[in-house]
């Protein structure tokens, strides 16, 4: 059951506004670098890059990402490519509010093919992303109710009874002396 604040949360939601990730994903490096203990330096520089390079773009095609200083890499994916999306969280993850939303599309590879990091709504950006995905496949909801849908499949079962009745009008017909 949704409170009324998280419906409201989620119709104010505009995927097209994320461009760059939140800061809390700079602590959030920060801290995992911290753990590598003197290797510090080494682990958080890699982090640094990628998140002052990452940058998204949701528009109503598609999905892009793309991060790198000396080696650039970008991703594109269409919503029709999508084939399911994942949330996860860590404990440090939860505790900063922050989540990975990872996008898997059917090439065939073990992992997912982009995963947004730094997105603080990041249950609103998956329901964003499922309706982009659905409806570039032309899946609506049902907006008929039930009575309409039973009339529709109804409509094959009284055309058979119909033929059934003509063939034994006509088969008692036959057998009639005239």
């Amino acid at each position: 059951m949704t409170t009324a604040t998280e419906d409201h949360a989620r119709m104010t939601f505009d995927a097209t506004s994320i461009q760059r990730p939140d800061t809390s994903l700079a602590r959030y490096y920060g801290l995992v670098s911290l753990l590598s203990g003197p290797f510090f330096p080494i682990a958080f520089l890699p982090f640094y890059f990628k998140y002052i390079t990452l940058r998204y773009k949701f528009d109503e095609s598609g999905v892009s990402m793309s991060w790198g200083i000396l080696f650039r890499r970008e991703i594109q994916l269409t919503y029709r490519r999508i084939q399911d999306i994942h949330l996860t969280r860590n404990i440090v993850q939860r505790w900063m509010g922050l989540a990975t939303v990872a996008i898997q599309t059917a090439s065939g590879s073990a992992g997912p093919e982009m995963s947004i990091e730094g997105v603080l709504q990041a249950n609103e950006l998956r329901d964003y992303l499922y309706r982009q995905m659905r409806g570039a496949r032309g899946e609506t909801e049902a907006t008929s109710d039930d009575s309409t849908q039973s009339e529709s499949s109804d409509e094959p079962l009284a055309l058979l009874r119909e033929i059934r009745d003509l063939l034994k009008d006509n088969s008692s017909s036959e057998g009639r002396p005239s």
